[in-house]
């Protein structure tokens, strides 16, 4: 038996001090059952509880380990970063490689403006769409979150061509009166929702491939139209990335898809794990940003020099090595182990997987959207979560989450995997 006595201790000061106990909701265990774990430490692709029990790590701080845990040049860049100064509040000129490098490595990009997080990145992008075309509508697709911003927090309404009704208590209806929620990969309700709010759509915003709700991927020419049909319709397209930019590809999921979107916003991966954001686009569209034009955006510690340090060598380590081309081989590996894990168990589980993303769903039948992924067993997906936890695999605990690979995984971590997953789920 496992013991977190360390960790069940930690939880029961939390909860005195910290609303829930945790400071993100999903790592209360809510969606699982149980209590969370503290974490002690982290290297490469392992993590270590205050209990000192070790662990494979599929979530990687929700995306943004993607060369693993205390990658070694990273570490060295915050430390000379920060004997510098934590902050300045002043330009920087790392503030300026960073932009370069962003604006370099994703075409889409020609000006790009910082921020701390995705949060930030994709309410401010909103912000800007809607100044720009001086619209006030905006689409959105239900399973896609966006960051807790009050005009995102939005659940569809009762039909196709409604506006969406808030998702949390605080929001007011009038801060969600001007998002339309559609179902993902239905372009027939695009289309119909654009025929219905002609010229007063600012713009789409949507995950590439939409990892909020587990995972799963935008039919083939679903994202091509989505294209087509802002830019015949004077909108623009938002692609946020702050969960696929850089780990899908080098230039994030519109690399992968070959796509252009108008704006894109960043996260996770840019930060190489500390607290980031970004967002930018064509140069037209970003000269709308204060101090150049009408829409305002700032932020004191936006362009942190020790964030910009640790951005920078992440994404130069990643550019610099065969970095996707590993994540793709491991990433295979562990769908076909999984799949191959299931079938052996008779336990029905669709595997969706893009790069290294995924995500196992407890049903029979293909996962395109929320309402498919809704039908996923998640009683069952619990006492496989507990099952994996118990046999020292890590994986993100609710069915609506994506899971991570990194470069730091090894093929032992996946053979692990594998063979926890064979002994789990044939005891389901």
């Amino acid at each position: 038996m496992v013991s977190r006595a360390n960790s069940e201790h930690l939880f029961a000061e939390a909860l005195k001090f910290i609303p829930g106990g945790v400071n993100s909701p999903v790592r209360a265990f809510r969606a699982v059952g149980g209590q969370p774990f503290f974490v002690n430490r982290a290297k490469a692709a392992h993590i270590w509880d205050v209990d000192d029990n070790e662990y494979v790590d599929y979530v990687g701080t929700w995306g943004p380990a993607i060369l693993g845990h205390s990658h070694p040049k990273i570490i060295k860049a915050v430390q000379q970063a920060a004997e510098n100064g934590t902050s300045f509040g002043i330009p920087n000129p790392a503030e300026v490689t960073m932009a370069k490098l962003l604006c370099s490595l994703v075409p889409s990009v020609e000006k790009v403006r910082m921020c701390n997080s995705g949060t930030e990145a994709t309410m401010s992008a909103i912000r800007l769409a809607r100044g720009f075309t001086r619209r006030d509508k905006i689409i959105k697709f239900d399973g896609c979150y966006h960051g807790h911003a009050d005009s995102l927090l939005v659940k569809a309404g009762s039909g196709a061509l409604t506006f969406g009704n808030p998702d949390s208590a605080g929001v007011p209806a009038a801060f969600t009166e001007h998002t339309i929620v559609l179902p993902f990969n239905d372009l027939d309700a695009v289309k119909a929702a654009f025929s219905a709010n002609q010229a007063q759509v600012a713009g789409i915003i949507v995950e590439p491939v939409p990892g909020n709700a587990g995972l799963y991927l935008p039919k083939p020419g679903y994202l091509e139209a989505l294209r087509e049909l802002t830019k015949s319709n004077g909108a623009l397209l938002i692609f946020d990335e702050v969960m696929t930019g850089f780990r899908l590809a080098k230039g994030g999921a519109q690399e992968r898809f070959s796509i252009r979107p108008d704006l894109s916003c960043f996260g996770k991966v840019i930060g190489g794990g500390l607290p980031v954001g970004a967002f930018g686009g064509r140069a037209d569209v970003m000269d709308c940003l204060a101090p150049v034009g009408p829409v305002y955006q700032a932020g004191t510690l936006s362009g942190n020099p020790v964030a910009m340090a640790a951005g920078i060598a992440a994404l130069e380590e990643l550019a610099a090595t065969d970095a996707y081309a590993r994540l793709e081989k491991l990433g295979a590996a562990l769908e076909q182990g999984l799949k191959a894990a299931a079938k052996s168990a008779a336990v029905p589980v669709q595997f969706n997987r893009c790069g290294s993303m995924f995500c196992s769903y407890f049903t029979s039948d293909p996962v395109h959207n929320l309402a498919d992924a809704m039908k996923s067993d998640r009683e069952r997906f619990k006492k496989y979560f507990h099952g994996m936890l118990a046999q020292g695999i890590y994986l993100a605990p609710s069915q609506f989450e994506a899971g991570f690979l990194s470069t730091a995984h090894t093929q032992a971590d996946i053979e692990k995997t594998v063979t926890a997953a064979e002994r789990v789920l044939k005891a389901l």
